[in-house]
């Protein structure tokens, strides 16, 4: 490890050249997609892994049975019949996977937790990491692979609680294609399209767009529409040198939702003892006694002020070659992922929602403090990520001394890039309680009960300005640049010892390298770099009573270094980005995370059905901890033990099932210190004592303990398809916060008064069901109809630490007409 900092009197011109790319072989639970002309038709899913085994996944060294690992995959028939169209859409029907929301400097976008850690920056599209942070979309997805554990040995760094893998569709040697029209409620409007030219016998050329269109049931004002395209071509197919480019490009435009604001703050929530605290939803009465009702619609952001625009490109080459029972691949790819948003978040933290106990004596405009309001804090953010990858792989078989292998080795190299920055508003932020007369009168504060998105909102140059000023970007001297350059290697090995004894290994070197650079001020520049070398291997073994089950222990590694996500997500071990805390660096290194597990598979029915059992539990033993401003400790410690239970594939002949049960117990164990300040006594000056931290002992936050998801489908008479999804999750808590202070004599003895409330930020547990049908009109045309929340349940699909959560749309109701040819 090594570290750096440098300081120059001017903006550097930055260039940089490298690439990385990790295609990780998830080969597990396989639910295999059907041929793309039968995604309409009744034909069964398929499970076989190792006769289905992808090209794209070279780390895939086993078939499922045989692979100590537990992961799940997706397919693009499922996909379509939970009519799910966003990575989150699809990711809700696998168990054990919650969502968290954007807040503060966590962008918006994907923000999935995998048995309870953040796995944002954990996300791959065929295998390399696909870091810019946005919502993915999946028109041109053919596959979903999650997998589950620690698991820095097939993705590199990070990935404490598991990764998620995007396979995109690529070219097939016969002609197909595809369209379809689907229209519903809240102006629901998609139309997709998917065609597959086979344009000589060893080249073949396909191409997937969707235009997309909607408002949100059940949520007042907020609007998505997007488009997308992604070409591809193939040449070398069915022979030994195969050559592919694909090309991938997403544009989003919507109105953000702000979700709903939690009731209480530790300030002013009634009672004492342990109070748990949930979004405001229906009847309330604020401490003024003010009642009213605070529907599931209410949108608290501003139709003229508030937008989120997303573009997303990406390039990859792929040469591939076998030499006999090997094959060389190499694979790079560019990304180009930009964002820039400004989004309303309906903020608890002032007291504004359930009311103050007292005006603020520095106020001079009107305090109101008998609740009933909600401040409209402005998150913005401007900004882009860019990745140049290159990997190559080496993979096949071989056998030595009679015993066989199934092998891949490779190597990564990857240079990416983020910026950031704001925009400049004015929200009412330097006023204090931020709800009074003069914010109300400029829309900084609404109504809890009947908020306006049409409020004429405009900007000022300040808050206790009369000159209005258009919204622009911050200065150079507020952004933030960060690089980060990978080299790495790796390997994997099937080991089978004897047919019913198989040992799966493999280890990965990564030398990571990342840097943050800021501009302190308009003519000098901060630059903080820091040099990791990361380590990390997993390794398992599997009995086999008989060919088609498995029993298997195994154990693997993940590591976390500092800057990991380059700002693109919650960074919970970052570089420092100003002067002041730049001493922090030598005290940085990386989080590391270990991952036990115990399982049971079985392939039944002639390899239709996949059933698998684990027990697992998941440590972190040195998170960061923030002890004061100067100083930070790698003492956090975490815990999640848990079992999962899953099941994929065809029970009958058209009778198709998919689904499973997580039950996770995750504990935070050591949450580390925190700080109090015993005020000033006379001429004794105030101190800062340590305490240990209100989550030593909570539940780790957006973790559910119970979550259940079933999907199934049923064709009768040959024609006809009947299915549904139930979905089932427990509460989630947010976050934790406790009233202790600190007092001292004049003697300077400090006293810690113990907490008389402690808040336990939290939404409720929630049943949801989907249903849906579909009728073959002929071969190659059909129609379905999906109700997705059938009985409009109203529900929080994202929970964030304090302020508010996000609540899920209401009933939608589409149909869609497919045609293939």
């Amino acid at each position: 490890m090594t570290n750096h900092v440098q300081r120059s009197g001017t903006f550097l011109a930055l260039t940089c050249v490298g690439a990385f790319a990790t295609a990780p072989a998830y080969a597990e639970d396989k639910v295999v997609a059907p041929e793309p002309q039968q995604v309409h038709g009744a034909d069964d899913i398929l499970v076989n892994g190792e006769r289905m085994r992808r090209d794209a996944d070279p780390k895939d060294v086993a078939p499922i049975v045989n692979t100590p690992r537990s992961i799940v995959e997706l397919n693009a028939q499922t996909i379509e019949q939970t009519g799910s169209v966003t990575l989150q859409d699809a990711l809700r029907t696998v168990p054990g996977i919650t969502f968290g929301a954007a807040e503060g400097g966590n962008p918006v976008g994907d923000r999935p937790f995998i048995r309870g850690f953040d796995s944002q920056g954990s996300i791959y599209v065929d295998g390399v990491r696909d870091l810019g942070s946005q919502s993915r979309e999946v028109f041109a997805v053919d596959s979903i692979q999650i997998v589950r554990g620690s698991d820095s040995t097939l993705g590199g760094r990070g990935s404490a609680g598991g990764t998620i893998n995007i396979i995109s569709k690529l070219p097939q040697a016969r002609d197909f294609g595809s369209v379809s029209g689907s229209y519903g409620n809240a102006d629901f409007k998609r139309f997709t399209g998917d065609l597959n030219l086979r344009i000589s016998d060893m080249a073949a050329f396909r191409v997937e767009g969707v235009y997309h269109d909607q408002d949100v049931a059940g949520r007042d004002a907020i609007w998505s529409r997007r488009w997308g395209v992604s070409p591809s071509v193939t040449i070398g197919l069915g022979t030994p040198t195969r050559l592919t480019a694909l090309y991938y490009h997403l544009e989003t435009d919507e109105l953000p939702d702000s979700g709903l604001p939690y009731r209480y703050t530790l300030a002013n929530a009634p009672g004492t003892g342990n109070i748990r605290v949930e979004p405001v939803l229906g009847r309330f009465t604020t401490r003024g006694g003010v009642t009213g009702n605070v529907d599931r619609s209410t949108f608290y952001g501003l139709r003229n002020r508030d937008f989120r625009k997303t573009n997303t490109d990406q390039v990859m080459f792929r040469a591939e070659h076998d030499f006999g029972g090997v094959t060389l691949r190499n694979t790079a790819r560019f990304t180009d992922t930009r964002q820039r948003y400004i989004f309303t978040q309906p903020d608890d933290s002032q007291g504004n929602v359930y009311g103050n106990a007292a005006v603020n004596p520095n106020d001079s405009a009107g305090s109101i403090t008998s609740g009933g309001y909600v401040w409209r804090r402005a998150n913005t953010r401007w900004g882009y990520t860019q990745g140049l990858i290159d990997q190559t792989d080496l993979y096949g078989t071989a056998e030595t001394g009679g015993i066989q292998h199934s092998f891949s080795v490779g190597t990564e190299f990857a240079w990416e890039k983020t910026r950031r920055g704001t925009y400049l508003l004015a929200t009412g932020s330097t006023v204090s309680p931020r709800c009074n007369a003069a914010t109300i009168a400029r829309y900084n504060c609404t109504s809890l009960f009947t908020p306006n998105p049409n409020d004429p909102w405009v900007n000022y140059v300040s808050d206790s300005s009369a000159v209005t000023t258009p919204i622009v970007r911050s200065p150079v001297t507020a952004e933030t640049q960060n690089h980060g350059i990978t080299q790495a290697v790796y390997g994997f090995d099937s080991i089978t010892i004897v047919p019913q004894l198989i040992l799966n290994l493999g280890a990965r070197y990564d030398r990571f390298k990342s840097s943050a650079i800021t501009a302190p001020t308009a003519t000098t520049q901060l630059k903080v770099s820091r040099t990791d070398s990361l380590f990390n291997w997993q390794a398992g073994l599997v009995f086999k009573p008989t060919a088609q089950t498995s029993l298997y222990g195994s154990y693997a590694t993940s590591a976390t270094p500092p800057n990991s996500l380059l700002g693109e997500g919650r960074e919970d071990n970052a570089l420092p980005t100003t002067a002041a805390t730049a001493n922090f660096l030598d005290q940085l290194k990386p989080q590391k995370t270990r991952s036990y597990e115990l399982g049971a598979k079985a392939s039944l029915i002639n390899d239709g059905l996949q059933l698998g059992a684990a027990v697992f539990q998941t440590e972190i033993s040195n998170t960061r901890v923030q002890v004061d401003p100067n100083t930070i400790q790698f003492i956090g410690e975490s815990r999640i033990r848990g079992f999962e239970l899953n099941a994929s594939g065809t029970i009958l002949p058209g009778w198709t099932v998919f689904g499973g049960y997580s039950y996770l117990d995750a504990r935070i164990i050591d949450g580390g210190t925190s700080t109090l300040t015993a005020p000033a006594v006379g001429a004794r000056a105030a101190q800062v004592v340590y305490v240990p931290s209100v989550n030593t002992g909570k539940r780790l936050p957006q973790t559910a303990r119970n979550s259940f998801t079933g999907t199934t489908n049923v064709t009768l008479f040959g024609r006809l398809q009947l299915g549904g999804t139930a979905i089932y999750q427990s509460r989630v808590y947010g976050g934790y916060q406790d009233n202790r202070s600190a007092v001292q004599t004049a003697a300077g003895v400090v006293t810690i008064n113990p907490a008389t409330k402690v808040l336990y930020r939290s939404t409720p547990g929630y049943w949801r069901f989907d249903a849906r049908a579909s009728l073959d009109l002929t071969q190659n045309v059909s129609v379905a109809v999906n109700a997705q929340n059938l009985t409009d349940k109203a529900y929080f699909s994202q929970t964030f630490t304090t302020h508010y959560a996000g609540i899920a749309a209401g009933r939608t109701v589409f149909g869609t007409v497919n045609v293939k040819f």
